[in-house]
């Protein structure tokens, strides 16, 4: 019974990555771009794109695993507040293999962002 209450993962140190397709999507963008010609209606558009893509900062790992856990707190119809039972909840039932720490962790920073993601 020793270790009935202890923590099931001390470190603070998530397990969870998160992972951004900025790159692949730039890469697509601009793959794109280069295949049209200057006359192409499609080009300005593609153009600005791919700047606004390329000038885009990358967002740290807690702001992604936040916007994931935002989503899917959400999509269950419960308000993301940090350490709410129900969130918690909501999001281990949407990911099953979600360790109860992993998602403490993630419901504190879903409830950190404005409700825009930001």
């Amino acid at each position: 019974m020793a270790g009935l209450f202890t923590k099931r993962n001390p470190n603070p140190n998530l397990n969870v990555i998160a992972l951004s397709d900025r790159d692949t999507l730039l890469a697509l963008l601009q793959n794109t771009l280069d295949a049209t010609t200057a006359d192409d209606t499609e080009r300005p558009g593609l153009e600005r794109a791919v700047a606004i893509l390329t000038d885009a900062p990358t967002a740290p790992q807690a702001e992604l695993r936040g916007r994931w856990a935002r989503e899917r707190i959400e999509a269950a119809g419960v308000k993301v507040e940090a350490d709410s039972v129900q969130a918690i909840k909501a999001l281990r039932k949407a990911e099953p293999g979600l360790g109860l720490y992993e998602a403490v962790v993630m419901t504190k920073e879903a409830a950190a962002l404005d409700g825009d993601g930001r």
